[in-house]
Parts: C-alpha cells; structure tokens; sequence
C-alpha cells in the first residue's frame, strides 16, 4: 500500500539512525489497518450486548472504511503541507481517544459514531508512515524499511480475526468485546510520547493543495450507496432507501464533472480524471476495487459464519483462521520475488487460487461443524490473498510516469479501502436477506452459499482484471 503523497525526492535523512524511528511508524501501520479486520469477529458479541441489529454491524465495519478511505488522500496532504511527524502524533492521538471512546461506548449507535471518528483518524496518521519512510531513508535502508512496513501491514490484516478471538476468550477483567479497542490506548500513548523524539519531521517541497470537498462528494456518494444497502434491507426497503441508490449516478457524475473542472483550472483533485486517463492506471484500479470488495465480504461472512451459524466461541474462529494467517505471512515474504519472473500471472493464479479456496471453504462450511476441516481450504484463501495483495499496488505502478505514481498510489490506496467497505455492506445484505429475519439452518447454508457464490465471482473478476495488467 502507499499513499498519493510520497515525493519523487524528499529532504536528506537526518544525522540521527534513522531505524530509531521504525518502532512508531510501524505502530501508525499496524493500528488503522488492525482495527479495520479486528472488529468482524467480536460482530456476534457486540450484537448480543449492544442488542444491535445487522445493518449496525454493518455500518460499524462499513463506515469506519468510509471515512478512512475518503480522507486517506486529505491526510497525506496535510502531512506534506504541515509535517508528517506532526500529523502522526495529531493522527495517533485523535485515533487513541477515538478507540478509548469506542472501548466504552453505551450503545451501538454511539459506537458507530465513535467508529467514524476513529476511521477519519486513521486517514490522518496512515499517510504519514509511508511518507516518513520515503524521506527518512534512501537506498538499500528504504527498500529494507518499506519490506518491514508490507509485512506488519498484511500481518495485521492477517491475524487481526486472530487477536480478537484471543482478546474475546480471556474476557479481560469481565469486558466482553471492549478490550479490542482499548488495547489501541496503551500502545497509542506510548507512541504519541516517544514519536517527537525518534521520528523526525519532513514536508513536502512543493504540498498539493487540499481537496476537501472532493473527499466530501466522494463520501457522500459512498453514502448513497451503502446506506440502503445496509438500513434499507432491515427496514423493508423504505422509499427513501430506493432515492438513495437512483440518486448514486448523479451524485457520482457531479463528482467526476468537478474532479475534472479542478483540474483544468490548474487545482489537485482527490481522483484526477486524466490519471484514469491512463489505461493502466484505470486496469490498476479496476483490480483493486474488486478484490478489496471480495476480502471485505469475505471478513464479515466468515465471521458471522462460525459465530453465529455454527456457534463458534470467538477463539474457536478466530483458530480457524490460524492457518490462513500463517500461510499469509510465509508467501508475502517471497512472492515480490516471483513477480519480477512471473509476472501479472502471480496475481492471476492467486485470485483462482483465491476462488478455488472460497468454493471448497462455502462447500465445507455448510456441511460440517469441524473447525479443522473448515480451516484447511483456508489455507489456499491465504496463499491466493497472499499472492494478490502483497505485489497488487507496486505492481500496478510500475508502469507507470513517474510523476504519476505517487498520485496513483493513492487513489489505489483509496480503493481498497472503500472495496472493503462495500464487500462487508454487500455481502451483508445478502447474507442476512437470504438468511432472513428468522434464519433456519436451511436459509443459513442457503445464505452462506449466496455469499461465497458472489464471492468466488469476484475473485475471477480479479484474475481477469490481472490478466490485463502487463508485465513490465
């Protein structure tokens, strides 16, 4: 991942190590893209406590996505404009009180604002990590550092269902769900103490201009889809929910129209239109939308899966997915290295891989409450994940104008992050819509297969996405 914000040139290391830094920025990786998978397995928990309904756990996964992804390229920005170091301390601080507030939020609905807060903080610290790196170190150190940054981000996308059952199970002084966010506090304060001292601040030389309110008319046409999506179901589909979804093509097209006006006028637009220009700029992003939407539907379907149509304790499911994260982190550390000879085929192999492992996993999971044999297609979800996630965006770039990679980065990044927003809102309604309000086992499997069904679709619409990225 990378943001639209690393300069092709940066301001001279600092005298100091510049590894002493490391520690907190990987911390500012580790938490926003933690926090956006932890959540999915405490969803029965918090439902039961908080008496939420389906379309709020929806939108407590939904909209943290939302806001961090619409904001992701705002905040890179203002770190190029006002310091990156600052940015990451107002980031880590506003998203430690924010996960604070989400620990010991009374109600789901205070908790989805409290979750809307901390995605907009996330977009604020995230850009600066990748930004921090590109200034702070040069050559063989850089490459070194951005491999530790691709493998604490996977990582924490990885094992982040892993965590939580962990954190679930122990029940941590009689808190239920809650310790999942408050873990955040300690390591956020710590963070926020030591980063003035070991992390050294840089700006950009020549800082875009902020484009506000396209992250605003990008959000609310984001809006205009997930809303019916995930209250429209549950409400029985209400007039105001089908205004909704007629009115996301006009609001999408007023937003393209002044994306393009700010750009001829010389501004800097949130999703410059002569960058999709380009046509492996628009392939790039075609692949990324889809399979981010695939693994955010994936996440909450396996979730809601293990804990509530089979009962799973949280630690059960979140062992089931033990291999999958293991097998994650073992192919992130080589597939860069089957890429250069390879190729676009990686990724075409590791998005049917991915469809493969989804397919049998829909098959296993309907038929048997063995968590074994649930976990062992999984194992080919992760290496097929593994394959596409980890080399999806510097492969995307690498073709190219180097003026244009940074800005690509971070529309890129964006789209993964609105894709998992959609995937859990998607995949939700579908799941709960053939389940039904009162699901039997019956509408359960037929759910679950409708769910890895539309699953397994996009996970070819990936490989044939990635097929036409070429190999230079």
């Amino acid at each position: 991942m990378t943001t639209a914000t690393l300069p092709a040139t940066g301001p001279a290391a600092p005298p100091a190590a510049p590894w002493r830094a490391m520690p907190i920025l990987l911390i500012g990786a580790f938490l926003p893209i933690l926090d956006a998978f932890i959540v999915n397995i405490a969803l029965a928990t918090i439902a039961r406590d908080l008496h939420a309904s389906p379309a709020a756990l929806e939108l407590t996964i939904s909209g943290y996505g939302v806001v961090y992804a619409c904001a992701l390229v705002v905040g890179g920005r203002l770190g190029d404009r006002y310091g990156r170091r600052r940015m990451l301390v107002i980031g880590m601080s506003a998203f430690t009180v924010a996960s604070a507030a989400c620990g010991l939020a009374p109600t789901v609905a205070l908790l989805i604002v409290f979750r809307l807060l901390q995605g907009g903080a996330a977009a604020l610290l995230f850009p600066q990590v990748l930004a921090s790196i590109q200034a702070g170190f040069a050559g063989v150190d850089r490459q070194r550092a951005l491999g530790a940054f691709g493998a604490v981000a996977g990582g924490a996308a990885a094992v982040g269902q892993l965590l939580g059952g962990v954190l679930l199970a122990a029940d941590v002084a009689g808190l239920s769900w809650r310790p999942l966010f408050l873990i955040n506090v300690p390591v956020g304060l710590a963070a926020v103490l030591l980063a003035p001292r070991l992390v050294h601040e840089s700006r950009s030389p020549v800082p875009a201009r902020l484009d506000v309110r396209g992250a605003f008319g990008l959000a609310a046409t984001i809006a205009l889809l997930l809303l019916p999506l995930t209250i429209g179901r549950s409400q029985g589909w209400p007039l105001w929910s089908w205004l909704c979804l007629a009115a996301v093509v006009p609001a999408g097209a007023l937003f393209t129209a002044a994306q393009a006006r700010q750009e001829r006028q010389g501004g800097s637009p949130l999703v410059p239109p002569s960058l999709l220009a380009l046509p492996r700029a628009r392939r790039a992003l075609v692949n990324m939308l889809a399979f981010a939407t695939l693994v955010g539907g994936f996440n909450f379907t396996l979730a809601i899966t293990l804990q509530v149509a089979h009962g799973f304790g949280p630690l059960r499911a979140g062992l089931v997915m033990v291999p999958c994260a293991l097998v994650f982190l073992a192919v992130s550390l080589r597939v860069n290295r089957w890429v250069a000879v390879h190729g676009a085929r990686i990724l075409v192999a590791g998005a049917l891989l991915f469809a493969a492992g989804l397919a049998v996993f829909g098959a296993v999971v309907t038929g048997t409450d063995s968590a074994l044999l649930m976990s062992l297609p999984l194992i080919v979800v992760g290496i097929g994940w593994s394959m596409v996630l980890t080399p999806a965006v510097g492969f995307s770039l690498a073709g190219l104008p180097t003026d244009r990679a940074g800005l690509a980065g971070g529309v890129l990044t964006t789209a993964l992050q609105v894709g998992l927003a959609v995937g859990a809102s998607l995949v939700g309604s579908l799941l709960f819509g053939v389940a039904g309000p009162e699901p039997t086992a019956a509408s359960w499997r037929a759910g679950v297969l409708g769910a890895v069904g539309f699953g397994v679709v996009l996970a070819l619409m990936t490989a044939l996405a990635s097929s036409r990225l070429s190999r230079r």
